[in-house]
């Protein structure tokens, strides 16, 4: 099978991080801005969440922070990580008993983004600050060639 220019491939991973990284953005903010933290905690706690006070703040700090991340490239393998468990404890703790389908309340939309998060936090592509910052750590190191090498 042909394979498409390196060009195309990060530029859908541009694509992929900026679209998911806003989504990320827009959740962690929603629970700061829209509902604040006192009644995402309540919410939280309605759903059995525990901790909701705490769990609340983490949720928040991680979708918008991650999201971050996610759309500027940088920290990208801690941003994906700490992205996928957190949909993943959505998914276990509120959306599991609810079916697949996310029309029903079920994990559908939480499974997606964690593997999303997952994938675009170890493949960020070229356009991203890691990238970019390893490379120039690449060039002043003089011998580094992006390769791993044992120590």
């Amino acid at each position: 099978m042909p394979q498409l220019p390196p060009q195309v491939r990060d530029l859908a991973l541009l694509l992929a991080r900026l679209v998911a990284g806003i989504v990320f953005i827009a959740h962690g903010m929603q629970k700061f801005v829209q509902w604040g933290i006192s009644g995402t905690a309540d919410s939280f706690a309605g759903m059995g969440i525990p901790a909701p006070q705490l769990s609340a703040w983490v949720a928040a700090l991680i979708e918008t922070v991650g999201g971050i991340a996610l759309l500027l490239g940088i920290a990208l393998p801690v941003a994906g990580v700490l992205l996928a468990l957190n949909m993943l404890g959505a998914l276990v703790l509120v959306h599991l008993d609810q079916g697949f389908f996310s029309s029903g309340g079920g994990y559908e939309y939480t499974l997606v983004l964690a593997v999303i998060a997952l994938a675009l936090g170890f493949n960020g592509g070229r356009y991203a600050l890691d990238r970019a910052l390893s490379s120039s750590g690449s060039r002043a190191g003089g011998e580094r060639t992006g390769e791993s090498v044992g120590v």
